[in-house]
């Protein structure tokens, strides 16, 4: 299993990774062979466009606000708020403002 310097350490999640101008910074906080756990930081209006993954993910808002589609449903989130977005359904993720969220990936 690869972990990240967080290993075993507190941490204040919106802290561990910063915003760039005009870009999405992610930093993978542990991986392994049933999933992974990473970081995103997107500026105002970045955006990954839709496209589908083979197992559920779980994303968590820890700061600002998003545009999270699930097979064409828009759902706004802020920080505080969480969706999973199901496996093999099309999704995509807005920067409504910019902001930052923990990817947890289950592969079942």
């Amino acid at each position: 299993m690869e972990t990240s310097t967080l290993h075993g350490q507190k941490a204040k999640l919106a802290d561990v990774i910063s915003y760039q101008a005009d870009a999405i910074v992610s930093k993978t906080l542990v991986k392994g062979e049933t999933g992974s756990v990473s970081i995103f930081a997107f500026d105002r209006g970045q955006e990954l466009s839709e496209h589908t993954v083979p197992f559920d993910a779980l994303v968590c808002v820890l700061d600002g606000e998003a545009e999270i589609r699930i097979s064409q449903a828009a759902h706004r989130l802020r920080a505080g708020e969480a969706i999973v977005m199901p496996a093999n359904q099309p999704h995509a993720v807005k920067a409504l403002q910019s902001f930052k969220m923990t990817l947890s990936m289950v592969k079942v």
